[in-house]
């Protein structure tokens, strides 16, 4: 059964490119499929490069004048888009599990959440500032002013179909960016939605182009903003592979990069910690999106002298959760996004059993509700020589680790290339300064597991990526530094 509209107009099927919606040049579709039941829920617009480049141009001659616009005019723009975001929540909640299987009120909770990084740069459109720099020299005024970077590529992956995008979007339009857009090939219904509404709230033709594509044909797409020197900035979520693909790929005409990547998060319980707070913690972190996100904890690291105890309170939340299709409305964990994903899990458990683990819950596939669901699982005794340990799952299975030392533990959650998120639980104040700042990542949860904010910088280290995006600090990926030095004035 497929979720109803209200607004049968905001499934979209074409791309959006200079304010017209339109099909692929060369008319290819491809089908995007419902993950918990493998029906079609519409034929998108298959786009090329040639589309890319149209999309391009739109945004092009688009430029000048949004750049130009008062600051307090775009934000008023985005203050309507907001509010359309919102109204339309329930449209767009529904569409999103429909192609991406998240339970009904865990996509309602994501509109809120993409909706709320609108309104904030809406209201930080007007507060960025320059600098005047005190005078060196006599007869001369040095001052620095921050201006658009110029058009901007946003790239988004399919496990937050709409927070993604608009977590782009958002920053880019305050600061006078126009942008093209191009969401995960399994998700673009939410972001063609997103694009009108953002049309309906008055964003000019051209503001922003959005292209949906499969993946093959989506890689020459990107590949053309990544030649085409008028793109001057890519913002990407996705794994590191292709993160490192496109700083390869973009070097030629030097764009700037922000890229948040692939995730390993640690999760350590302190012998001193409150297990039943670690809990609540672990659950909200780990099994959101059901463990499909890149900031879920995929090691969890916990000291000998609480780990039975901490296992079994683990083992019994983790079972009771229930697994069904979005159309159910108690579902908390709904369907993986397709049969590769679950193929990962599958193989990363029956590895971890093989190597010693033992399966306190779950631990299987449910081929019995339909091709895409998993049993939410908990592993004991997990160690390094498992596939879990290296690779990131992305999908609901928390491992457990045993440790012995405020030291090992801090080791152990360091000894790898990725650096985005990192959680502990503890109630010793000196202990919680030190993990904070021994942990290698750009996001720490201290007894805390929902870490995300749009007030908060969200960006990882290493192999996570660079550049942030949310807060104060998000805005200034989109802005480049100009120094004017004005002379003549003794």
């Amino acid at each position: 059964m497929e979720l109803k509209l209200k607004r049968e107009e905001l499934l979209r099927r074409q791309n959006l490119i200079g304010g017209e919606w339109t099909d692929a040049v060369n008319g290819a579709h491809y089908s995007v499929a419902n993950p918990a039941t493998g029906g079609i829920i519409a034929e998108v617009a298959n786009s090329t490069k040639a589309d890319a480049r149209a999309a391009t141009d739109a945004a092009a001659k688009a430029a000048d004048a949004w750049r130009e616009r008062l600051p307090r005019e775009r934000a008023e723009i985005l203050k309507r888009w907001h509010a359309l975001i919102v109204a339309n929540t329930d449209d767009l909640a529904a569409i999103m599990s429909m192609e991406q299987g998240k339970p009904l009120a865990e996509a309602k909770g994501e509109v809120a959440y993409g909706a709320s990084y609108v309104a904030w740069f809406a209201d930080e459109a007007t507060r960025i500032y320059g600098d005047l720099i005190p005078q060196q020299q006599r007869g001369k005024q040095m001052r620095a002013i921050r201006e658009p970077m110029g058009i901007v590529a946003a790239i988004t992956p399919w496990n937050f179909p709409l927070a993604m995008i608009a977590r782009k979007i958002a920053p880019a339009l305050a600061a006078g960016c126009t942008v093209v857009g191009k969401p995960a090939e399994d998700t673009p219904l939410t972001a063609l939605a997103l694009a009108a509404l953002a049309q309906e709230a008055g964003v000019p033709p051209g503001v922003l182009n959005m292209l949906s594509a499969s993946r093959d044909q989506g890689i020459e797409a990107v590949g053309d903003w990544l030649a085409d020197d008028r793109v001057r900035k890519i913002t990407f979520t996705g794994s590191t592979a292709v993160g490192k693909y496109l700083a390869r790929e973009s070097a030629g005409t030097l764009k700037k990069l922000s890229l948040e990547l692939g995730g390993n998060a640690p999760f350590i319980v302190f012998d001193d910690a409150d297990l039943d707070a670690a809990v609540v913690g672990l659950m909200a972190a780990k099994f959101r999106n059901g463990g499909q996100t890149c900031v879920c904890p995929n090691r969890i690291y916990v000291q000998a002298g609480v780990f039975d105890k901490f296992a079994e309170l683990l083992a019994a939340r983790v079972g009771a959760l229930k697994v069904a299709p979005a159309t159910d409305p108690q579902a908390q964990i709904g369907p993986m996004i397709n049969a590769k994903a679950i193929d990962k899990i599958d193989r990363h458990v029956n590895d971890a059993v093989s190597k010693g683990a033992k399966v306190l819950t779950g631990g299987k596939r449910l081929t019995e509700m339909g091709p895409n669901y998993y049993a939410p699982t908990v592993l004991a005794h997990a160690t390094n020589e498992m596939l879990v340990t290296c690779e990131e799952t992305f999908g609901p299975v928390a491992p457990l680790y045993r440790f012995e030392s405020e030291e090992e533990a801090i080791r152990l959650s360091n000894d790898t290339p990725f650096g985005l998120a990192a959680y502990f639980y503890t109630q010793d104040m000196r202990r919680a300064e030190r993990v904070s700042r021994a942990l290698q990542a750009g996001v720490v949860g201290l007894n805390e597991g929902a870490v995300a904010s749009e007030a908060a910088p969200f960006g990882g280290v290493k192999e996570s990526g660079y550049g942030r995006e949310g807060s104060k600090y998000g805005l200034e990926d989109y802005l480049s530094i100009k120094y004017i030095c004005q002379g003549g004035l003794d």
